[in-house]
Formats: C-alpha cells, structure tokens, sequence
C-alpha cells in the first residue's frame, strides 16, 4: 500500500511540474519548414488550395467539408482522430502566398499557417510559418517538448511531397 501511495505521489508531482513549467512557456509560437519541389508554384497552388481533395493526399484527415464561404473566403472543416478544425483562407496572392487561419473557439490551440511559394529553379520552394497558440500549460509542454512544434508541418510538407511525386525529409 506504501509504493502505491508513493507512485501515485510521484505521478502528481510530475504532472505538477510538467503544469507549472508548461505555465512559464509562451501562449504563442512561431514554427517555420521549407522544402523545394521540382513542380511550379500554379502546380503547388492548384493542390494546396482545393480542400475538398485534401483527404486524398493527407492521410492525417479522415474527411473534408467544404463550407459556404465566410465573407468571401473559402472555409472548409478537416475531422483527424475524433476531432474538427475549421479553416478560413484569410489571405490569399495567387500563387505566391496563402494564409489559412483556424476559426473554431474552445480549442485547447489556434493560429495560422501562412504558406510562400517561391520559384526555384525549375521548380518551387515552399515555406510554411505556423503562427501558433497552446492554451493549456499541459499542451504547451506536450508541444514544446514531446511532439515538437514542426511536427505537423513536417507531416505537411511530407504527405505534399507525395503528392507531387516529390520527396521531404525533415531536418533539425
């Protein structure tokens, strides 16, 4: 009974500690990764700008619903593991640069990710910044130091590769 209480009083502390370091950490954070693509930025623009054919390139989203535009943007729905984000095209320079920017409140984060595509070469370069926001102290300690805040942008860039018969590989 004396190591359960213990184990149980080490788990509380750690879950303490990982709340109060996570508190000290910045609500907002900017994450950034590039890639370049042998395909021209209209290509990447066509594939990056249609919501309703992410799913069948992004093997993180379980399904899309393309929604009426909100004040003459696009705005679409993406569902991955029991939970749903809605985006909003909040700015938008055909084919150089594109800003989608989560809409829905009550989630344990927010942000945007801007998106540049550059020419390069015969090809392009493609940036995306997150402009992110953790809430939760918890999850900010999850992102900053478990997950890593490129993680999704890694997978981003990853799954678009694919897509345009391209290769990413992430690097530190």
């Amino acid at each position: 009974m004396k190591w359960i209480a213990i184990i149980i009083g080490v788990i509380v502390l750690l879950a303490m500690a990982v709340y109060a370091f996570g508190a000290t950490l910045p609500v907002q954070h900017t994450a950034s990764r590039s890639a370049n693509f042998a395909s021209p930025p209209e290509a990447i623009w066509a594939v990056i700008t249609d919501p309703g054919r992410f799913t069948s390139w992004r093997k993180d989203l379980d399904s899309v619903e393309v929604l009426t535009p909100r004040n003459g943007h696009p705005t679409w729905r993406e569902f991955s593991r029991g939970q749903r984000i809605t985006f909003e095209i909040t700015e938008s320079e055909m084919p150089r640069r594109l800003v989608g920017t989560i809409t829905d409140r009550g989630l344990p984060f927010g942000g945007s990710w801007e998106y540049v595509i550059a020419p390069a070469g015969s090809g392009s370069r493609v940036t995306i910044t997150e402009h992110g926001e953790v809430y939760n102290p918890i999850f900010r300690f999850v992102s900053r130091y478990v997950m890593g805040q490129t993680k999704t942008l890694d997978s981003y860039l990853t799954a678009l590769a694919a897509k345009l018969g391209d290769r990413y590989t992430p690097t530190d």
